[in-house]
């Protein structure tokens, strides 16, 4: 007999449909997952003028969710952060939770607490996590509350706080770090369960707090949506691409790198290969770079006709955490896959059978410029990254891995934790 269906509220600080970077995708894709069996009612903050429109965004999430509440979010940009990360400073909460601090979300969140008896709330991001362990309202029992980590946050910011090189950045993020390893620490304490991406991720997770109850759900892939089709364009033979947000950290360190170091290398001893950079957000620096053989196209609409017209995918991350959805993607898609071991992290790929790795700037040139050169091999990589994505990182496979660790916590069978304080 199966089990009851679960009520689920996930709360998110920016909604998660329709997708178009990494975080957004893990979010979409575990609960499409989990929404095939269960009731999931999304409560996300969105900003003041989001792109793609409010409406396109409540229009998609509306596919697998009963009930959508969109919550403007604080929207702090130029001066206005500038001058948090000055308070942030002088606080002993992390900017994060600072510039996600909002009386109505917290109302909402109470709203639909008092609405209906949920059975979880699954929380993405720890930032949000004082205001989800507040107490219920009366009368309602308390869900058991789940915390998808997505990174270990501080980190991140630890290591981003050691490469910056402005000063104010540096400042910032040599301060916050230890806020968001107290703040996380706090969550990892207090939630019923937390969901790590990878095994070094639940490692660093059960060392910061040893009675942390948890489970990796890797970062996975609809192998359907990205799949190897005839009416996308065939691989060009010359493109190298790097995808991604590239408003985030990790990812306009690692090509920044790659451009100033690894591309001048490939670009020399293969002079007929071009670059493409694909993400929302590329920096003004990242912009510096285009040219006759560099493309940056900003955001895009549906990144597969790129991936499967490319020769080769590269990830030339240094900083990092989780596991990297560019990369079984770009497996999904049967393309070959190069990457720096901090890149291809979490994951159960092998060198020289499922991609190619290099950790300085010759040996990524060197690895790419071996694809371009034997377009067998960037077959035989791409076939057994796909194979292995079919077996390991589907959507499908995560979100009964998820369903699998909420049932041992007790969702479902009126068993809610201990009550939580506010925090």
């Amino acid at each position: 007999m199966l089990d009851a269906s679960l009520q689920l509220l996930s709360v998110s600080p920016f909604p998660p449909s329709p997708p178009s970077f990494g975080a957004q995708r893990r979010i979409h894709g575990l609960l499409t997952a989990l929404a095939r069996r269960h009731s999931v009612t999304a409560l996300s903050l969105v900003p003041p003028d989001p792109e793609p429109s409010r409406e396109q965004i409540e229009s998609a999430m509306a596919e697998y969710c009963r009930e959508v509440v969109l919550v403007p979010s604080p929207g702090v940009r130029g001066a206005g952060k500038r001058l948090l990360q000055l308070r942030a400073l002088l606080s002993r909460r992390s900017f994060e939770r600072l510039a996600m601090a909002s009386a109505r979300f917290r109302a909402e969140l109470r709203r639909l607490l008092a609405a209906r008896a949920y059975d979880v709330v699954l929380l993405e991001f720890p930032f949000l996590a004082a205001d989800v362990l507040s107490d219920p309202p009366p009368g309602r029992p308390r869900p058991l509350h789940v915390l998808d980590t997505h990174n270990i946050e501080f980190e991140l910011a630890r290591q981003q706080a050691a490469r910056e090189h402005g000063l104010l950045r540096h400042l910032h993020n040599g301060a916050n770090w230890p806020k968001l390893r107290r703040e996380e620490a706090d969550a990892f304490r207090r939630f019923d369960g937390v969901i790590f991406c990878s095994d070094l991720d639940a490692s660093v997770g059960r060392e910061l707090v040893p009675s942390v109850r948890s489970t990796v759900v890797p970062n996975a892939v609809d192998v359907d949506a990205f799949s190897p089709r005839p009416e996308l364009p065939p691989p060009d033979g010359r493109t190298v691409l790097f995808f991604g947000a590239l408003n985030y950290f990790p990812n306009v360190d690692g090509i920044l790198f790659f451009l100033r170091e690894g591309w001048p290398l490939l670009a020399a001893s293969h002079p007929e290969c071009r670059l493409k950079i694909v993400g929302q957000h590329p920096t003004r620096e990242i912009l510096s770079f285009q040219g006759p053989r560099v493309e940056v196209t900003g955001r895009v609409d549906d990144v597969r006709p790129h991936l499967a017209a490319a020769a080769v995918t590269v990830v030339p991350l240094r900083i990092g955490g989780g596991t990297r959805l560019k990369i079984v993607e770009a497996m999904a898609m049967a393309r070959p896959v190069v990457s720096t071991r901090v890149g291809a992290e979490g994951l159960d790929a092998r060198h020289g059978e499922h991609l190619l790795l290099g950790d300085d700037a010759p040996g990524l040139a060197a690895a790419a410029g071996r694809v371009l050169d034997d377009p067998a091999l960037g077959r035989a990589l791409g076939q057994a990254g796909r194979r292995l994505v079919q077996q390991r990182y589907s959507w499908a496979a995560a979100g009964s891995a998820l369903e699998r660790f909420l049932r041992e916590l007790g969702a479902g069978a009126g068993v809610a934790g201990e009550a939580a304080g506010a925090g």
